[in-house]
């Protein structure tokens, strides 16, 4: 007999909830906000929108379906199952959170806050969620197939991520490195503020803030193309380390390789900083294509 589907509601910790645990009680956060000028009432509201929202596609699940809940910070101790059906309920980067810890499962974004947050990820209202759920195991169901980014470390530490990887040191702070690419031009060794490899869908966040930056020059890949786009952070130029490869593209087959030439650099993704690859100096990363896809049910 197989089993009946399940259903994994993820979800994160809200900001009122951070307020409380921070500060004891309603009253308390409630006073050191005032203080400041600030109305916990806004806070609140957008907690209780959360609240409903749960409680909304809780109540959709379908009565034979097993269920179960997940917080953010629990991901890296969850295990999903391949039958999983995956609703994540809140803001576009929790989808980005959990999309390193699936492996074909179909994702429900649902929107606990419309208007807040832009809809990329999370497309859909907390009152659809009953069909969204039922049609995510129907064959035939749409479903946009998203490219994600890998790095795999000569350690065979390896990290994915939905929108971008960051390779630097820890607080930002300088990072020495030799990048090289797989177009057999010369390794460049480089100091600089970490780089950023990223997707199509990352192209709506961090990776389009530094694209902006450079004058959106270099062309931006679509969420489902097999293509990759990375920028070097404020490259140092020296006697002994370059600038002249700080942005560039990557293809479905080709990889861009860091050396480590700091004491310490890591490697994390979608912002999880605290989930991340650590290397030392004379270490290897190799960053591209990653052959999984998270599916994303439109």
């Amino acid at each position: 007999m197989s089993l009946a589907p399940r259903v994994v509601i993820v979800h994160r910790t809200t900001e009122y909830e951070e307020l409380v645990a921070h500060h004891g009680t309603h009253g308390q956060a409630a006073f050191f906000l005032s203080s400041r000028g600030r109305d916990i009432g806004e806070v609140a509201e957008r907690h209780h929108r959360t609240r409903r929202a749960l409680a909304d596609v809780t109540s959709a699940i379908p009565l034979t379906w097993r269920q179960s809940r997940v917080e953010r910070a629990d991901l890296d101790r969850f295990l999903f199952a391949p039958e999983d059906v995956v609703a994540v309920v809140g803001q576009d980067g929790l989808v980005a959170n959990v999309a390193k810890y699936l492996d074909g499962q179909p994702v429900v974004g649902i929107d606990s806050d419309p208007g807040r947050n832009p809809g990329v990820l999370v497309r859909h209202r907390p009152a659809d969620a009953g069909g969204l759920l039922r049609a995510a195991l129907a064959a035939g169901t749409g479903t946009d197939e998203l490219t994600m980014v890998e790095a795999v470390a000569d350690d065979t530490q390896r990290l994915l991520a939905l929108n971008e990887i960051y390779l630097g040191a820890a607080g930002h702070q300088t990072a020495r490195y030799r990048l090289e690419l797989d177009d057999g031009a010369a390794v460049e060794a480089q100091a600089s503020s970490g780089v950023l490899v990223g997707t199509g869908t990352g192209a709506t966040g961090w990776i389009r803030s530094v694209w902006e930056g450079r004058g959106g020059s270099l062309p931006l890949p679509l969420p489902t193309e097999d293509r990759l786009v990375w920028f070097v952070r404020e490259a140092w130029p020296s006697p002994a380390t370059g600038t002249s490869r700080v942005a560039g593209t990557l293809s479905a087959r080709s990889r861009l390789t860091l050396t480590v030439e700091s004491e310490r650099l890591i490697a994390f993704g979608d912002g999880m900083e605290g989930d991340a690859l650590e290397l030392t100096w004379g270490q290897a990363v190799r960053v591209g294509v990653c052959g999984r896809r998270l599916r994303l049910v439109g």
